[in-house]
Order: C-alpha cells, then structure tokens, then sequence
C-alpha cells in the first residue's frame, strides 16, 4: 500500500483496533466518520506458527467492501471470497528463516461509501529446531569444477528473479494434490551437511517415488522453467498465481514446455535422480511470496476433495 493510500485512512479509535490478538483470537475494528459502519474481524488457521509453516488468514467484513488489501512480512496480500458471505481469505507465508516474536499482519478495508479502516493482526511465530542430515554425494556437487561456476551462479540469479514475481492472476482453484503417491520422507528445514560440508537448509519436502513414476500438477498454473539445473537435475517451476510457485526437482524426464498452462493432475514430469541426489526422489520446493513454506502444510490446508 502506497504512503498516500494510508494518508487517506479515516481515523480509527485505539479501543477499536486492539482487541483479542491472542493466537488463533480475532482482531475486529470499524470505521464510522459520518458515513458506512464497516466492521473487520480478523481470524487465522495454521498447523502451527513456526518458520516455513502457511498462514491461512481470514477477514470477515460486516459488508463487502469496495476494496480489501494486507500486508505481511514485506509481502502484498490478495484475498478471495472464501465461501460465506462478506469472508475473505489470503495466505501468508512464514519463511524459513523468520526470527521468532510477534509480526504484524496489517488489513486495509474501504466501504463502498469510501470510509477506510486499518487493522493489525499479530502473528506469534514460535521458534523450532530443525533436525540435522549428513549425506554423501558426488564431490563436484559440493566442490563445483571452475568451469561450472559461472553457470550456477547464472542459474542461481535466474531463480531469484524469478520467485519473488508475483503474478496477478490466480489459476489455482479449490485444493491440492500431491504430486506422487505416498509420503515425505525428508522433513522440510532440515540441516543439510554434504561430505561434510554445511549447505543450506532443505527448503522442500522429499517424496518417496521409483524412477520413471508421473508426477502431477499439484493445481493449476503456467509452467515458468522446464530445463536442466547444475544442483537440481531436471526441473519443472509451475507458478500457481498470485506469488504461489511449485519447484520440482531431480525428474529423469521433463513432459512440459515453458508457458504451458496445466490443470491439476497434469502429468508435467517423471521422477529420477538427476542432479545433486543419493537416488531417485522427488523433490517439492514450495515458494509462497518469496517465502520458503512446507508444501506438506498447503496439502494439509487445503486438501482436494476426495483426497489425492
């Protein structure tokens, strides 16, 4: 929201805006300069609130409002309707490495009658420990060959580039579904020491699968890169909209284009052991507003009917 935006926010009594920030309470507030009653009333859903968990934020309004806005850890938020009338809903993604305490989810709301409020909802995000796993690879994934940097560093920018673009258009519908059969069997955020060398923490979640098994479109969305990475073997990126990307990595085979658009249940890959891997895996990196979140919280949040 710009600093002129916020200007023009009407005036909101203390009384009015703080009240009942416990976890998972509500925070209601309402505008009334002469003009529209509008009353706010914040809400949340979460497995838990520790780093690279998703934060499902409801926003109740006491009317539908001429236009609903948030923001949270320096990302933008978009709301759609959840299901009952004058509820909105958006998801907030906590990242990885978010230091624990209180972090401020800021709601804007404007009346059709141009009356606005502003309303802070605090997040208590908890510490937690993550485990720690040594692996053995191949040197060259650990001690790279001179020739080779200067592509992972490519690849490694083109990525940053990429995640933080937020596209204005939703293409995800409904629920989730995971992209093979079966479970996790490497907790996200875990510690990684490759032949003994510390590495950045596991920003995804890993899934036990055989060479060659499909692997599906957890919903739908555009694939943005269909190609071939030093570290991560052959991928497929799929961004869902609105700042939501899936990041597979290691497939044996790519079955997708750059600009594609798939639906939920698309076959985009098969899965393999390409890249910096001990064997053939599938690994799901989900990225939420620039945020590194646990793909298995998006499954479990958000579950397609039936299951899957």
């Amino acid at each position: 929201m710009s600093r002129r935006l916020s200007r023009r926010l009407a005036a909101v009594p203390a009384c009015a805006v703080v009240a009942a920030l416990a976890l998972g309470g509500s925070a209601p507030a309402a505008a009334g300069q002469g003009g529209t009653d509008l009353i706010v009333n914040v809400t949340h859903r979460a497995r838990a609130l520790h780093p690279g968990e998703i934060v499902v934020l409801n926003v109740r309004t006491s009317e539908a409002p001429a236009a609903l806005e948030a923001s949270a850890f320096d990302a933008d938020l978009r709301f759609f309707p959840a299901g009952p009338a004058n509820v909105w809903t958006t998801l907030v993604g906590i990242d990885l490495e978010v230091e624990p305490g209180e972090h401020p989810v800021t709601v804007r709301a404007t009346a059709v009658d141009g009356s606005a409020i502003e309303t802070v909802y605090t997040l208590s995000v908890e510490p937690k420990q993550f485990a720690t796993r040594r692996l053995t690879v191949e040197p060259r994934y650990v001690d790279p060959p001179p020739d080779v940097v200067e592509r992972i560093l490519r690849e490694r920018d083109h990525l940053a580039a990429l995640f933080p673009v937020s596209t204005a258009v939703r293409y995800w519908r409904d629920g989730f579904v995971r992209p093979v059969p079966g479970r996790a069997n490497s907790a996200f955020g875990r510690r990684s020491v490759f032949n003994g060398q510390p590495r950045n923490p596991h920003s995804g979640a890993d899934f036990r699968a055989a060479a060659g098994t499909p692997i599906k479109a957890p919903n739908d969305g555009v694939v943005v890169l269909a190609t071939d990475l030093y570290f991560s073997g052959n991928v497929v990126i799929i961004d869902h909209g609105w700042g939501l990307y899936s990041f597979f990595a290691h497939l044996s085979a790519i079955d997708v284009a750059e600009g594609d658009r798939v639906r939920r249940d698309t076959v985009v890959g098969r899965v393999g052991a390409t890249g910096r891997v001990t064997g053939a895996h599938l690994h799901w990196t989900l990225r939420l507003n620039d945020a590194r979140v646990d793909p298995l919280a998006l499954l479990e949040l958000f579950p397609a009917a039936g299951g899957g």
